[in-house]
């Protein structure tokens, strides 16, 4: 399995991006299933959670729900106006809610997994290792 270290920037985009392309290709295959799209969001919110660096845990739960709104983009139907697409946006956001609060907790609860269990390993290493 990879082990990407990803920066909260790199983080964002991979999110956002694979959320985007999954929005295409649901609008595709599925028809635009909301359901097919929410199941999708959780493995991405898993893989950027585990693959952002150390350093910036917090940057996959922040990303997660503005990845879900990116790829919302693909699936919203919106007339010829912006307007149009912006309320089929806050409609799908609005309806979609449970999948963007699952996707962006189970990104919090990796992340502070990931912190407790450094934070356990911070205290066994010698004082003068580094690692």
């Amino acid at each position: 399995m990879p082990d990407p270290r990803l920066t909260g920037l790199g983080g964002g985009l991979f999110s956002g991006v694979l959320m985007l392309l999954f929005g295409w290709l649901d609008r595709l295959l599925f028809d635009a299933s909301p359901t097919v799209y929410g199941v999708l969001f959780l493995p991405v919110c898993l893989l950027t959670a585990l693959w952002v660096r150390r350093a910036e845990p917090l940057s996959a739960p922040v990303a997660a729900p503005i990845a879900f709104a990116v790829g919302l983009l693909a699936l919203v139907d919106g007339g010829a106006g912006i307007e149009d697409r912006l309320t089929g946006l806050v409609t799908a956001l609005a309806t979609q809610v449970g999948w963007l609060y699952g996707g962006t907790l189970v990104a919090g609860l990796v992340v502070l997994v990931r912190r407790i269990g450094g934070a356990g390993r911070a205290e066994r290493r010698p004082a003068g290792s580094r690692r």
